[in-house]
């Protein structure tokens, strides 16, 4: 059965870092590229990150740039994001998705197939 579970969410204060991890497992990571999104409430599930299914490609969020990064070890089968500079804005739920392929900008939600739960993230003072 293929499935994914973040981790690393928490509360952390402006100007400060989390690193999120998407564990998957039921299937092989190399097929997959992987995406991050995350909600606040009332609020459009969002595409933050994505990465190919061999790591040779990422994009962003114009919100995410110069902030955040992602990463993948196949072999772990783990893909990781890493946000530094927190801003209260970046507060929501975080999710990982997964897709054997994307063929737009890897940030919408209809490119992918499968989902995490999600961990939240909360940035405030």
């Amino acid at each position: 059965q293929l499935q994914l579970v973040e981790s690393g969410g928490g509360l952390v204060q402006p100007g400060g870092s989390l690193k999120l991890s998407c564990v998957v497992s039921g299937f092989a990571l190399d097929y997959y590229a992987i995406g991050w999104f995350r909600q606040a409430p009332g609020e459009e599930r969002e595409g933050v990150s994505c990465i190919t299914s061999n790591g040779d490609k990422t994009n962003y969020a114009d919100s995410a740039k110069g902030r955040f990064t992602i990463t993948r070890d196949n072999m772990k089968n783990t893909v990781w994001l890493q946000m530094n500079n927190l801003k209260p804005e970046d507060t929501g739920v975080y999710y990982c998705a997964a897709t054997v392929y994307y063929s737009g900008t890897g940030l919408t939600r209809w490119e992918y197939d499968h989902w995490g739960q999600g961990t939240q993230v909360t940035v405030s003072s």
